[in-house]
């Protein structure tokens, strides 16, 4: 098991950016960060950005609070600060990018390109923080962006396992559990124990069918005294939030399933429910056609090819992952598994974001799988 904190998020699923070679934002040693350092000030990553940068590009965020100042953050690279979202847009726009929305972003992915290229702003999880500390931001800038929503959650149904598994690693000196039939004790004394439990946990955690993950992490909660529903709420917008937010016409609002299970856990029918319903429930909920769609945790791990023929059956307009890759013009991207790159939060160059942005470090986007 590695102790490699950097390595934490994707365990959990939570996609982070990658630099062609599998390097995400946080690895970038030396060596890479004088390429890329290079690549901004010579003027050569924007030559490169014309044959390699697409129609333009979708990030994908999850939360927005005040940075952290504990040693253990397993979950640090999905979150970015209220300045630094500041920053950025700032920034987006002094570089002549397109600030545009979902529906846009599928107009232009099959259209010719245009003279200038896109960014589109998306959230995921339907965290508290993007209405609190995320929204004063975006609607000050004017810009337009995207929440993809898992349903249950607002109603306080939904279990975010992953941070409940981050607070109890953070406070305990060690953690048990039944893993196989076979109890397993992982030692959390110090950090970097921290980070090689988290990392093997949410490993696990994210291959069990729902019941069989919904029992494990009640169980732990209940060892070692987390309260998994006041956490889960806690941490998610309500249906007052988001009827705040879906009021404002620069906010679109996306499903993301009901209970944002790794659809690769299911059956195929349980999944093909989880996408539909999620749909369903957010239309109700708005009293509104809901086209767009992010897969739960978005990495090629979770989705597969009959994920994304249940997104198009069903009549999405896109379905997004957290495969990184830019969006292509005139048909190249398949709107039903939509690129989008990751920002992770433990980097604030916004010359590295800028680099990134042209496309010159991504690997060719690949299909997802079948099986």
């Amino acid at each position: 098991m590695s102790t490699n904190s950097n390595n934490n998020a994707s365990a959990a699923g939570l996609a982070r950016p990658y630099f062609g070679d599998g390097t995400v934002a946080s690895d970038v040693g030396f060596l890479k960060r004088a390429r890329m350092e290079l690549a901004y000030f010579s003027g050569y990553a924007r030559l490169k950005q014309r044959t390699l940068g697409g129609a333009g590009v979708v990030l994908r965020f999850e939360r927005v609070r005040a940075r952290q100042s504990r040693r253990f953050q397993p979950l640090q690279s999905g979150e970015i600060t209220p300045e630094f979202l500041d920053r950025m847009i700032s920034a987006l726009k002094r570089w002549k990018y397109d600030i545009v929305a979902m529906d846009e972003v599928c107009r232009r992915a099959v259209t010719l390109p245009t003279p200038n290229r896109f960014v589109a702003l998306t959230f995921d999880g339907g965290y508290k923080d993007v209405m609190t500390e995320a929204y004063p931001v975006l609607f000050r800038h004017g810009v337009p962006f995207t929440i993809y929503l898992p349903t249950a959650f607002p109603d306080g149904l939904g279990e975010a396992w992953w941070l409940a598994l981050d607070e109890m690693i953070a406070r305990e000196p060690r953690i048990s559990l039944v893993i196989d039939r076979k109890e397993r004790r992982f030692a959390t004394r110090t950090t970097p124990e921290k980070y090689q439990a988290y990392d093997f946990l949410a490993g696990w955690m994210r291959t069990l069918p729902p019941p069989e993950l919904s029992f494990a992490i009640n169980d732990l909660c209940r060892r070692y005294s987390v309260d998994l529903a006041g956490l889960s709420r806690g941490a998610s917008m309500d249906w007052g939030d988001l009827t705040k937010l879906a009021a404002d016409p620069n906010v679109t609002i996306g499903s993301a399933t009901v209970n944002y299970p790794v659809l690769s856990s299911l059956k195929d029918a349980d999944a093909q429910r989880e996408i539909a319903m999620g749909k369903a429930v957010a239309e109700a909920a708005f009293d509104r056609h809901i086209t767009h769609f992010a897969y739960p945790f978005g990495d090629r791990e979770a989705v597969r090819r009959q994920h994304v023929a249940m997104a198009q059956e069903i009549g999405l307009a896109s379905a997004a992952t957290a495969q990184p890759a830019v969006v292509e013009a005139k048909g190249y991207s398949n709107l039903h598994a939509l690129p989008r790159v990751a920002w992770d939060g433990s980097e604030r160059s916004l010359r590295m974001m800028r680099v990134m942005l042209s496309g010159m470090f991504f690997a060719p986007a690949r299909s997802t799988r079948t099986g």
